[in-house]
């Protein structure tokens, strides 16, 4: 079983990294569940959307691949519980030193992102 739900959680993982690097926003929608919260902090600036909000940013802005940057994300960890798991992430982009944690659940056979928290490390 666990080897099943890490290839599941490394799969979304794939898709939510090929989301924001290439500016799929079709390909980053497949992650998130439905009203999922996304909460950080940019430089000691708090930041609020829904997932909704944060695709539609994606959606508007350069890609890091757009701007030549190096592919550099990757995963941290993952602790998978049952039906549950979380993932650190770096996400190195657009000049920002990003730490994502991801709130994770099992959904009709698939793993969605049903949380995100996330930091900026200088």
């Amino acid at each position: 079983m666990y080897t099943k739900n890490i290839k599941g959680i490394e799969r979304l993982i794939t898709n939510y990294f090929e989301g924001i690097f290439y500016g799929d926003t079709q390909k980053l929608q497949t992650c998130f569940h439905n009203n999922t919260p996304i909460y950080g902090d940019i430089k000691g600036t708090d930041y609020f959307k829904s997932a909704e909000a944060y695709i539609e940013g994606v959606a508007n802005r350069q890609s890091p691949n757009d701007l030549k940057e190096s592919f550099n994300m990757k995963i941290v960890g993952i602790d998978i519980m049952g039906n549950i798991a979380m993932a650190k992430l770096h996400v190195p982009m657009l000049g920002y030193n990003y730490y994502d944690y991801l709130s994770l659940t099992k959904t009709e056979g698939n793993w969605k992102i049903v949380a995100k928290i996330f930091t900026h490390v200088a």
